[in-house]
């Protein structure tokens, strides 16, 4: 017995009866072609079709689908993207709560706005396209305002729900394919050895107006070297414990950051789920020193004077924006992270190969330091060409 059939509903009584009454009421009549067909769990399934070639080319498609195993029930299909965004954020158990939270923001503010009435098949790749491009634009001409970056994570975030619904409910995910916002190149700021130097010293001398010290300026010093010669993110160089830090063989255990949700502060893993040991220069010793000499292995090395934790926000506005000030470094967008990129350029030119950089930082793979520093890595083709010409005289000579 074949799968799909084509079933001419024009000679049965109850498909006459209710052309009739159609008449009768002025309206269209139902329509006459009912394709017939077996889905792959064995139910008897159909569908109706307004005319012949409709009916034809929907037994076509239903033949296909059944066959190489891509049918999708229409009732699973019509289910709205609202609905299925819920269930794929209530899935992820896998993402550390700022993320959870970020998608939580984008699903809210740009996502659902748009889709979350809509049923899947009505989604449609020209459409997210046009979407896509309304988010760049600015408010006043109706758009979102958003910078290529957030209109990119927006875009990811219903491309994954999307993904999500593939092959149960979507044979293909309609987001994929759409031409996406250039990200601009991040503006690259490193510092120097001085200028380095010049910042810790300008942060560990801040006063407030009424000429004390500032909350951090304690710790400042010690923080923003620690945070230029380490790579350690900010977040976790503000959690890091006494007992991670062993001053006798210069290593410190990076196994928790601090993050922000809503306005609160929680520690949990380091980016990317990963531990890692780092190493510290010799100078660091003495200026780590007083800050965990004596203290107990589970408390905080940097705090605020009255013993609270820092905050990424009221530490960079508060603290590090005055010490650049004071320092008179004339360096456009100028961060905490920056920081970070700092130790990576200084390490390359001390001759770290990308494999330990990648340890250092704590890069998911190697390939993503490469990404971000390679244009920092010296330019040795001269060099290999100039080792291959000496050895090959070398083996011909012998």
């Amino acid at each position: 017995m074949a799968r799909v059939w084509i079933y001419d509903r024009l000679n049965t009584v109850d498909y006459q009866e209710a052309a009739r009454r159609a008449k009768r009421k002025g309206r269209k009549p139902p329509a006459r072609w009912r394709v017939m067909y077996y889905d792959r769990a064995g139910k008897l399934r159909s569908e109706v079709s307004p005319t012949s070639t409709a009916a034809k080319d929907r037994r076509t498609e239903l033949e296909a689908s059944l066959k190489s195993g891509t049918y999708i029930d229409p009732v699973d299909a019509n289910v709205s993207l609202g609905e299925m965004a819920e269930k794929w954020l209530e899935s992820r158990h896998d993402l550390k709560p700022s993320t959870w939270w970020k998608y939580r923001g984008l699903l809210d503010n740009h996502v659902l706005p748009r889709w979350g009435e809509l049923p899947l098949p009505a989604i449609q790749r020209e459409d997210i396209a046009v979407w896509v491009a309304k988010l760049l634009k600015s408010k006043d001409d109706g758009g979102s305002g958003l910078g290529p970056s957030q209109a990119r994570h927006a875009y990811r975030v219903l491309a994954m729900v999307l993904d999500w619904c593939v092959p149960a409910r979507l044979a293909v995910n309609p987001a994929r394919g759409v031409k996406l916002p250039v990200q601009p190149e991040a503006e690259h700021v490193y510092l120097s050895y001085q200028q380095v130097e010049l910042l810790a010293d300008a942060a560990g001398s801040l006063r407030t107006k009424y000429d004390r010290p500032t909350a951090c300026a304690a710790i400042n010093r010690a923080l923003i070297l620690l945070l230029a010669y380490t790579g350690l993110r900010w977040g976790e160089a503000a959690a890091l414990r006494v007992g991670k830090v062993d001053l006798d063989k210069r290593r410190i255990r990076v196994s928790v950051t601090f993050y922000e949700v809503n306005g609160v502060q929680h520690e949990g893993l380091p980016k990317n789920g990963k531990r890692r040991t780092v190493s510290i220069p010799a100078f660091l010793v003495p200026v780590l020193l007083p800050l965990i000499e004596d203290r107990d292995p589970n408390e905080l090395v940097f705090t605020t004077a009255r013993g609270q934790s820092l905050r990424a926000n009221n530490w960079r506005v508060r603290e590090f924006n005055a010490a650049v000030e004071a320092a008179e470094l004339d360096l456009a967008g100028l961060t905490p992270h920056k920081l970070r990129h700092t130790a990576a350029s200084l390490a390359i030119a001390a001759g770290a190969d990308v494999k330990v950089l990648q340890l250092m930082l704590g890069h998911a793979d190697a390939a993503m330091t490469l990404n971000i520093y390679g244009h920092l890595f010296p330019d040795r083709l001269d060099e290999v060409a100039d080792v291959l010409d000496t050895q090959r005289s070398l083996a011909l000579a012998a």
